[in-house]
């Protein structure tokens, strides 16, 4: 039995928490908020449903979504109707459900500061309201702008994304995404059970707190939402460049990191909170199997390979335009022309469509112009044409 000490008690620091006090090891895990909101949207795509039924399955509150209305930065709408739901969770919930069951698996969950932590030694320690403790590995899960990183560096403001957000008191039955010109970000609606989350996500490097605020107020006034009795928040956020994916070192000989502390976030959608989860599980069975050195091999086959796509066509997205107009622009136009777009695009916001086997189901499906289009911001080549072989009905 090891004793680990997790530092950190979000998504990913409690799912891998419960992985490993399931597995019959000593786990601590600190956090000095616990439950808490922030701003974001709180939704679960299915895939982290496939991945974690539970998720679905529980008295938790929470709000299915089955439809999306995007707005275009000239203010042209079109609706996603998807196959399955996004199931939206506040924050708070979602994070005290999965503390609950990091608890109930035997991880010993304290509310509590981590100052320091030294991984110089064979043993890990780590330092906690001023006192010195020792572990046998240490899972470091403190978010983005986590400053313990042991033999790694700090994500760099490139890498990094602003949300700012108001918790709105009340409902809707339809997420809302905003693009905006010349603006590496969107705005959000998420409805939740007895709220709505309502922000703004822009990249540190190019967009300015101030921008970012001036752009949500106009949104919440053209969208007739009032902010009185709501909530402010602002939050820092991983933005991974592909370099961030590729070459950071997220694991060492007695230390690793998970969830957004390893900048395990898609840089073009902002979605966090699935791959905090696998992580944080991938790790733990990692550990529990006493091989922390495949966690990085794991996380690959999982999903850091599609992060990496993500991030090369992220820019291209946002900011690229296709014949003359911009490319999210474009985007809401051939949806509302395109039913076999509109599915395509309902496929990925709902998680069961990937990036990279996308090229397979372009050729083919769509017309010629849309094709062109989803080839052209992801960088894809069209096909040969296929030459006819001549032979026997048996070749």
């Amino acid at each position: 039995m090891a004793e680990i000490a997790i530092v950190g008690g979000g998504p990913s620091g409690a799912m891998c928490g419960e992985q490993l006090a399931r597995a019959g090891h000593k786990v601590a895990l600190f956090d000095e908020h616990l439950a808490w909101e922030k701003p974001c949207g709180g939704g679960l795509t299915h895939k982290a449903i496939q991945c974690f039924p539970f998720l679905l399955d529980n008295t938790y509150p929470k709000k299915l979504v089955h439809s999306v209305d995007l707005i275009s930065s000239d203010e042209q709408h079109a609706t996603l109707e998807m196959p399955h739901p996004i199931v939206i969770y506040s924050r708070t919930v979602l994070n005290g459900m999965l503390l609950d069951r990091a608890r109930e698996a035997g991880c010993n969950v304290q509310r509590s500061h981590v100052m320091s932590v030294d991984t110089a030694t064979t043993k890990p320690r780590y330092c906690v309201e001023g006192d010195w403790h020792e572990a046998d590995f240490l899972v470091l899960a403190a978010g983005a702008r986590n400053q313990l990183l042991p033999e790694t560096r700090a994500l760099q403001r490139d890498e990094l994304e602003m949300t700012q957000g108001y918790f709105v008191p009340q409902t809707a039955d339809a997420i809302t995404i905003k693009f905006l010109p010349h603006f590496e970000g969107y705005i959000w609606s998420f409805p939740r059970c007895d709220h709505l989350s309502v922000g703004i996500c822009g990249s540190m490097a190019s967009h300015t707190s101030t921008e970012l605020r001036a752009h949500l107020q106009t949104f919440v006034e053209k969208q007739e939402i009032s902010t009185e009795g709501a909530k402010f928040y602002s939050h820092v956020l991983p933005s991974p460049q592909e370099r961030t994916l590729s070459q950071r070192n997220v694991v060492g000989k007695n230390w690793a990191l998970i969830g957004d502390a390893a900048a395990w976030v898609d840089p073009l959608t902002g979605e966090g909170l699935f791959y905090a989860m696998r992580s944080g599980e991938l790790l733990g069975r990692s550990l529990a199997e006493g091989c922390p050195e495949k966690y990085p091999a794991w996380v690959k086959a999982a999903f850091s390979t599609e992060l990496e796509f993500a991030a090369r066509i992220v820019r291209r997205f946002y900011r690229g335009s296709f014949l003359g107009s911009a490319v999210t622009t474009r985007m809401v136009q051939f949806m509302r022309r395109s039913p076999v777009f509109r599915q395509l695009m309902g496929d990925l916001f709902s998680g069961t469509q990937d990036y990279s086997s996308l090229k397979r189901r372009l050729w083919g499906h769509l017309g010629i112009t849309v094709s062109e289009f989803i080839s052209s911001v992801l960088n894809l080549d069209r096909p040969a044409a296929r030459v006819p072989r001549t032979g026997t009905a048996g070749d």
